[in-house]
């Protein structure tokens, strides 16, 4: 091979790329300096509308703050700009891309725009989906206040960064939001659905089907039969899942269940039931609306009854 060498022409060429050099450097530098702030500029406009659309669950004893008129929740900028809220801002527990959670404790604070609403007031006027994350956020409230010191040696416990859980770093126990599982089942005979009342329900003249929370040791179906037994003496059969449904009065998950009368007489405990009896699926009497699954079990129970005919 020979020796390797430029001819003029090629020389002339590379000697001129490399005079060039620094001034492509400098315009490639700017260039990227420009793409630099502009993706800086581009961060901070997408921050500040992700908190401008980021709204604030504020929990004040068993209640949320919502706009008076509209019953709607505060945007977070609107939190972290107003005096009011300032020192709990750094204590908001993130649930989400768009949604903080604040808790007061017992300490209301007066407010022009925010107003304390129940949550059965807020289950009544929400839908399912805006609902949910409200119901959420209590539950998360109820178990950070319930659970400040370890249960197993007494010690301080601490939050959690990365998940909802409260650890002790003494005994090394950790802790997740509690959720306490209870079975609801509506039972149907021929063309009626047995409906109780609890003493809860008196003075609202309400029916509603039966539930109970499920114990240590049992299936759901098991607990099924367990509670109608125990409640209002009668036996069921030919038990289906239909669905389940949070519930957060304080911390239940209400597991739904569809089955039919098997035998026995309607004999009432007296304590959790008042009273119990069959009714017509075209005569009912006061029930829960649609919006709890004991109102959407019930009309379930009355469209199976319809198909049979």
């Amino acid at each position: 091979m020979g020796a390797f060498a430029l001819t003029n022409s090629e020389y002339t060429c590379l000697r001129k790329g490399v005079n060039r050099a620094p001034a492509f450097s400098q315009c490639f530098l700017a260039f990227s300096i420009n793409i630099l702030i502009t993706l800086v500029v581009y961060r901070q406009i997408a921050l500040e509308l992700k908190q401008y659309l980021m709204h604030a669950i504020i929990i004040v004893k068993q209640q949320v703050l919502v706009h008076s008129e509209e019953m709607l929740l505060p945007h977070w900028q609107d939190i972290i700009d107003s005096d009011v809220f300032a020192s709990y801002v750094s204590s908001a527990v993130p649930m989400g891309d768009d949604l903080k959670m604040i808790d007061l404790g017992s300490q209301y604070i007066e407010h022009k725009e925010l107003r304390p609403v129940g949550l059965r007031d807020l289950l009544a006027t929400y839908t399912a989906d805006e609902f949910q994350p409200v119901m959420r956020a209590w539950q998360y409230a109820l178990f950070m206040r319930t659970h400040q010191y370890c249960g197993q040696c007494g010690d301080k416990m601490r939050q959690i960064g990365w998940e909802m859980a409260r650890q002790c770093d003494c005994c090394g126990h950790r802790v997740y939001p509690r959720i306490s599982p209870c079975i609801i089942v509506a039972i149907r005979h021929e063309k009626q659905i047995l409906l109780a009342q609890g003493p809860r329900h008196v003075d609202i003249n309400l029916f509603s089907t039966l539930a109970g929370f499920v114990e240590s040791g049992e299936t759901l179906e098991q607990a099924v039969a367990r509670e109608v037994f125990e409640e209002v003496g009668v036996q069921v059969k030919n038990i289906e899942y239909f669905g389940s449904q949070p519930w957060p009065f304080p911390h239940s998950l209400m597991v739904g269940f569809i089955a039919e009368y098997a035998g026995g007489e309607i004999q009432v405990d007296g304590k959790e039931i008042i009273q119990a009896q069959w009714f017509d699926v075209n005569d009912l009497p006061n029930v829960p609306p649609k919006l709890s699954i004991a109102g959407r079990l019930i009309e379930h129970t009355q469209q199976l009854i319809a198909k049979q005919g």
